[in-house]
């Protein structure tokens, strides 16, 4: 038994947190065998003029990464932060999820909160877990946005993607890094993140993308070695309606260039 305990549905916490004057909220919701922490930073102008985001993070790591991005797109929207079950500050579950079983707990989270017709943006294995959740749930999603999606067809092998891995990390700012590696080692676990990587490597993005309906915004980083520019591009294009953007930065672009990333996040909602 995970020593993490589970928490009801009904069960919520609230407690309040800043990144530099943006306040923000964290809660933790219960489903079933498995619960979500989420962060969500309020609107931080009078008249609400954007849609609400939701954020979901890549393997291993949890919701930090997307603390600048966070903050800016606060200048349009409610902004929902969510550590997948396992992750972040997430408890770990029981059991073994599948990229399905990570997409089926947001979808409940998007209903319990009834967020109508959010703009959900998925990074690294997030963009799996959001492409599957736009498939399963058309009538729901209707703008998706794909940050650094993995994994590019000749890397699928684990040595091959350690090696990316490894090359990222050096450019990474060291700030990401550290927040990267206490998250594997601390939070998530390297137990858990050695479970969860055969369905990363399994996962057949342009098989999800041809049963998606919402528009697509594929975002790339200029220098990320993980996911080529040309992969991203061409992964677009299986979209119905897909959309591709570079911003300068690595993989971890949402720390890398947060103005611009929100920029084209906003502006893909107006589409």
């Amino acid at each position: 038994m995970s020593a993490r305990r589970h928490v009801s549905r009904e069960e919520v916490r609230y407690k309040r947190r800043y990144i530099g004057t943006v306040e923000y909220h964290t809660s933790r919701s219960g489903y079933d065998d498995a619960s979500l922490v989420a962060y969500r930073f309020p609107c931080q102008v009078p008249q609400k003029s954007g849609p609400d985001f939701v954020l979901v993070h890549g393997i291993g790591v949890s919701a930090r990464s997307y603390g600048p991005t966070a903050v800016e797109l606060a200048k349009r929207g409610d902004v929902h932060l969510i550590d997948m079950a396992g992750y972040g500050r997430s408890p770990r579950p029981d059991r073994d999820l599948t990229i399905e079983d990570h997409a089926a707990l947001i979808a409940r989270y998007l209903k319990d909160k009834e967020l109508d017709h959010p703009v959900v943006v998925g990074h690294s294995m997030g963009t799996q877990v959001v492409a599957e959740l736009a498939a399963a749930h058309p009538e729901e999603l209707d703008h998706i946005v794909l940050i650094a999606p993995v994994v590019v067809p000749s890397a699928r092998e684990l040595p091959k993607v350690a090696a990316l891995l490894l090359a990222n990390g050096l450019k990474e700012p060291p700030k990401v890094s550290a927040i990267a590696i206490y998250d594997y080692v601390v939070r998530a676990g390297i137990p858990y993140m050695i479970k969860q990587t055969p369905h990363v490597l399994g996962t057949d993005l342009e098989e999800i993308a041809g049963r998606v309906h919402a528009k697509t915004l594929v975002i790339c980083g200029e220098d990320d070695p993980i996911v080529p520019v040309e992969w991203g591009r061409q992964l677009a294009s299986e979209f119905r309606e897909g959309w591709f953007a570079t911003v300068p930065g690595p993989h971890a672009t949402m720390f890398a260039a947060p103005e611009k990333v929100a920029a084209l996040i906003n502006e893909h909602a107006y589409r």
